[in-house]
């Protein structure tokens, strides 16, 4: 008699019943676990080339012409109306980026789209950044995003960016990630002189004015100069990229750090990397439209910037370019179009806001309510809603359609979990899903669960990071 007729009524009644999320590596066969392996390779090595939003956007537009997309102004002027199966991409100022594959169904039935972001917390150096002081010369800079300040010092960092000259020359930077290249940091006080410091709150341990980037030591050979270091770098920066220093006014250079993306644990099971909030989830919806070629409702991936920040100006969620770029499918797949076309598909869409969620570390207990908290491990994680504390600044999806994406994920045998930003009072946070749903768009956040979020070095599990990909593909191909 086999295991399972040898349990007792109650213990079978329990079995179809109750909800328990279980250990995505014990349901999964080898096939998946290798899969999972395999795919964390290809992304560890795009999230290495790719530390800021302007990398990201750069190199995902590669990608997609690799894989058969084209801009989607010249692919409509080169054949008057898009058609069930194009693939086209819109280039948002270089900093965000549409995907999309035309379905069957026409738009105004409406369209499944897939959301998440791709800058990250960061350090970002200041319009006027250059001094020195006591023979050393240092950068000022601003933090981005949400980030615990003494994580970032004394930590190898890389400078990544552009300059933009008056003449509108595009000047790209990248110090730091090459073996050869120096690295830079910010440094601390030592422990033996820093008894005052260490009575201050963590908040409060390093000010933000502090954040100063070292950046040289050596003087120019001049007697007459007084700031010997400091033109010793402006010489330097004139020499290597042509500048001067005004043309910081018109740069946007980031620190961000200079390691790589690194498998984690004796059995390789997790992958720690800077970025992962929110490229985690932005790489599997990106792979995953890759996959598709004419599914039923069209399909559209949406790469957006600024979301750490809140989601503003014109690259980020907040803006118009979501609804230009759903309206240019309407106009262009219709040989008659109109403004209602647009609002009966924007009313008749589903879209995943696809966001990591906290996992909970066993380290730093108390931070969640256990039972609606995702794991490490455990699948991918839905959040019907985000916000803080009374849910102030949610997006709270309909019931609808999170049975809809149990579904979709029971049907593809897709490990998934419920879950929620932590306790009811201990803080929470929010997404680009209340932005879409002000388009009358149906949003459910769904992304991966992750450890150590926004630090400089975030660790998530293989298997959610794959079960994402997959998850993703068929709410892609899924008919509402």
């Amino acid at each position: 008699m086999d295991k399972e007729n040898k349990k007792s009524e109650g213990q079978n009644l329990l079995k179809n019943l109750e909800y328990k999320n279980t250990n995505a590596w014990e349901t999964s066969g080898e096939d998946i676990k290798t899969a999972a392996f395999d795919y964390c390779e290809n992304y560890k090595h795009f999230m290495n080339i790719s530390k800021t939003e302007r990398e990201y956007t750069k190199n995902a537009i590669l990608e997609a012409q690799k894989n058969g997309y084209q801009e989607i102004e010249l692919l409509y002027k080169t054949k008057g109306k898009l058609q069930p199966g194009d693939k086209v991409y819109k280039n948002i100022k270089n900093k965000a980026l549409v995907l999309a594959v035309i379905g069957n169904s026409p738009l105004v039935q409406g369209i499944n789209l897939i959301g998440a972001h791709i800058d990250a917390p960061r350090i970002d150096i200041k319009q006027n950044p250059l001094y020195e002081s006591t023979d050393m010369v240092f950068l000022k800079t601003h933090y981005y995003g949400g980030i615990k300040k003494y994580q970032w010092v004394t930590i190898p960092l890389a400078l990544h960016g552009v300059i933009v000259t008056k003449e509108h020359t595009t000047i790209d930077v990248i110090v730091g990630e090459d073996e050869t290249d120096p690295v830079f940091t910010i440094t601390d006080l030592l422990p033996h002189l820093a008894s005052e410091q260490m009575q201050k709150k963590m908040s409060e341990g390093i000010a933000g004015e502090d954040l100063n980037l070292l950046f040289g030591s050596i003087p120019y050979n001049d007697s007459e100069i007084k700031e010997k270091v400091k033109l010793n770098v402006l010489n330097i920066l004139n020499q290597k990229y042509g500048i001067k220093e005004e043309d910081f006014i018109s740069a946007e250079l980031e620190l961000v750090p200079s390691f790589k993306a690194r498998d984690v644990g004796i059995d390789k099971s997790l992958v720690g990397a800077y970025g992962q909030d929110d490229r985690v989830c932005a790489y599997p919806s990106m792979t995953a439209l890759f996959e598709i070629n004419t599914p039923d409702r069209t399909s559209v991936c949406v790469l957006a910037d600024k979301e750490e920040i809140g989601s503003m100006g014109n690259t980020g969620a907040e803006s118009s370019f979501i609804e230009n770029f759903v309206a240019k499918l309407c106009a262009y797949t219709n040989e008659f179009y109109n403004d209602i076309i647009l609002r009966d598909c924007l009313e008749s869409s589903k879209m995943l806001s696809a966001d990591v969620s906290a996992g909970v570390d066993p380290n730093f207990k108390g931070t969640h309510d256990v039972l609606n908290a995702s794991y490490i491990g455990k699948g991918i994680s839905i959040m019907k809603y985000s916000g803080s504390r009374g849910k102030s600044g949610a997006s709270d999806a309909n019931a609808e359609l999170v049975a809809d994406i149990r579904r979709v994920f029971d049907e593809n045998e897709i490990a998934w979990q419920t879950t929620e930003l932590g306790g009811v009072d201990k803080g929470g946070g929010g997404t680009i899903a209340r932005y879409v749903a002000n388009l009358g768009i149906d949003v459910l956040d769904c992304g991966v669960p992750v450890l150590s979020m926004h630090s400089p070095f975030e660790v998530a599990s293989k298997i959610d990071i794959y079960m994402a990909h997959r998850a993703y593909r068929e709410f892609y191909l899924y008919s509402f």
